[in-house]
Parts: C-alpha cells; sequence; structure tokens
C-alpha cells in the first residue's frame, strides 16, 4: 500500500508587511508573537515563521534581542520548527536581516532569491486617517520608490553566514527567474537537496495569484529542480486560502499567517493565526489529505531537530 503523502502547514505570524492600524488582532508584543505562533501550531501548523516587532509601536525589528524571547517561550511549550526570517523589513541592511538566524542557528531560515519591486504602498488610501503611529505610512510609501535587494552576493553571504549551522531554508520565489536563481545556486552547490521552496503569488512586483500563474510555477520547479524538492505556496491578502486550495491539489505544501493576509474572509478579519491554520487545515482534508506534524515534517525536509538550535 503506498504511504499516504502528509502535507507540511506552515504560519507566517506577523511578518513586516503589515501595520499595527490595519488589524487589532495583529501579534506585536514577544508575549503576543509566542502565543500566536502556539495557537498556530495547536491548530496543525508544523512550522511557525516568525519576525520580532517592536513592542511599543509595533515597528519591524530584527535585532537579535526582539526575538530571544518569544523564542524561548515557543521552544518551551511547543514541538514546532521554528522558521526565523533572513528578510526582516525595509530599510534593514543584510547584516541585521541576518543576525537573528546567524545567532540562533534555527532548524529553518527564509532566504529570498532576488532582489525585486515589493509594492505596498497601495495599501495607503485604505488606511489613510487611520494611522496609529507616525512610522507606518512612511514605511508603505517607500516602498514606491524602493525595492528588496537580494542579489547574487546577498544570497552567497546568507547561505555561507549558515553554512556551519545546520540551518536549512525556506527559499521564497516571488517570480519565475528566482526559480533559476535558486538552480544557479544548486548547480554551485551552495544549496542541498531537498529544497524547499516556498512560491510566492500576489505580491505586487512578483508573479500573480491566476491559476495559471501557480501551474507555470510548479511546472518551471519541476523542470528545473526535478526530485529535489518540496513545493509550497502563499497567496498574498485574498488569494491566500485559493491559491492555497489549487497548490495542495496540485501536490504542494501551503503557508498562511497574518504576514500573509490579515483575513479570514471577504471584509472579515481574522481574530487569530490559529485561525487561518484552522480554514486551511478544513480545506486539505476536505481533500483527502493529511496533515504533517512537526516531527514528520522534519523528516521529510531532513532538518537537524530541534535540540540542536541555539536558543
Amino acid at each position: 500500500m503506498a504511504t499516504k503523502r502528509k502535507v507540511i502547514i506552515t504560519c507566517a505570524v506577523t511578518g513586516s508587511i503589515h501595520t499595527p492600524s490595519m488589524s487589532p488582532h495583529l501579534p506585536v508584543t514577544g508575549q503576543e508573537i509566542a502565543d500566536a505562533a502556539i495557537g498556530a501550531a495547536e491548530a496543525g501548523a508544523a512550522i511557525v515563521h516568525l519576525h520580532a516587532r517592536n513592542p511599543q509601536d509595533g515597528r519591524p525589528d530584527q535585532s537579535p534581542q526582539a526575538f530571544e524571547p518569544f523564542l524561548k517561550v515557543i521552544k518551551q511549550r511547543s514541538a514546532c520548527v521554528v522558521n526565523i526570517t533572513t528578510g526582516g523589513g525595509q530599510g534593514m541592511t543584510l547584516e541585521q536581516r541576518l543576525a537573528p538566524a546567524a545567532k540562533f542557528k534555527p532548524e529553518v531560515a527564509s532566504l529570498n532569491m532576488g532582489s525585486m519591486n515589493f509594492g505596498l504602498y497601495p495599501m495607503i488610501p485604505r488606511y489613510a486617517g487611520k494611522f496609529k503611529h507616525e512610522w507606518e505610512e512612511p514605511y508603505l510609501e517607500r516602498s514606491r520608490a524602493g525595492m528588496f535587494k537580494n542579489t547574487f552576493a546577498d544570497i552567497e553571504y546568507i547561505l555561507t553566514t549558515c553554512a556551519g549551522n545546520g540551518t536549512r531554508f525556506e527559499i521564497e520565489c516571488y517570480d519565475i527567474g528566482h526559480l533559476y536563481t535558486l538552480r544557479h545556486f544548486l548547480d554551485r552547490g551552495l544549496v542541498k537537496p531537498p529544497l524547499f521552496v516556498q512560491s510566492v503569488f500576489g505580491i505586487l512586483g512578483g508573479i500573480g495569484p491566476h491559476p495559471e500563474d501557480v501551474m507555470m510555477m510548479k511546472r518551471t520547479a519541476d523542470r528545473l529542480l526535478g526530485d529535489n524538492y518540496h513545493w509550497s505556496v502563499l497567496g498574498a491578502g485574498a488569494n491566500q486560502m485559493r491559491v492555497a486550495a489549487i497548490a495542495a491539489s496540485m501536490g504542494g505544501n501551503v503557508r498562511v499567517g497574518m504576514e500573509d493576509s490579515l483575513w479570514i474572509g471577504a471584509g472579515k478579519l481574522a481574530e487569530s493565526n490559529a485561525q487561518q491554520v484552522t480554514q486551511v487545515r478544513k480545506i486539505l482534508e476536505g481533500l483527502g489529505l493529511d496533515i504533517a506534524g512537526p516531527d514528520e515534517a522534519r523528516e521529510i525536509l531532513s532538518l537537524k531537530g530541534g535540540d540542536k538550535v541555539a536558543f
């Protein structure tokens, strides 16, 4: 009898895209981020993808000191896989972005495969006059003229800095060219299979969320990477659950969470990350799919184990 496929759910609990004025449910403090991650894990997320924020005003904060309190709490209270971002937030240097992953040596860290326009500014009119903190609107506006920088040298720096840590990567691909860049690093031996490829759909500046876009990403990854990878997807905003359903039916894993969408339905804010995990789990189980637990995700992705991290 064939072994049934297990689907890995990742939950990105806060991110650096949305600002506190957009939802009262967005986790900001260390305790809120810890509780959100643990709740998502209890709902079925095998992996939690983590950013940190300033607890006073919710501004993205990539200092290791901002991560330390909730990393320890999550490890004490959950067996989930912890994934630390190296994307950080707008205006951060590469060294700042990498500092938490370099210090804490997680099982998984995110790794972006290319420089790109990353447009957040269209959200401004929706919240004009409602921003609670002075930093929010300028932060979003900077994305009009700024860019998300991930050069070949930047990617090499992250890979080589983490090479001795046993950290594997959630390799984020926002467009077709990013898959070709990934193949380049695979050919050079700087990344090693099994790769965990996170295809991102619906960010302004990256590939769109149309079903044809999802299928094209999968076909291209299959052609370039063969059996060397596990595929996962995230759909931004209103595309979250629809893209997850499309990809899951094609053999993919899924990512949800308030980094990617603040919503649980049309015009309805999600009250927690766990609520989004529960909803996507219903979709997956409705398709007859089983959900991977943390240890099953570790086996699938060949992770080093939660006892080998530095937090």
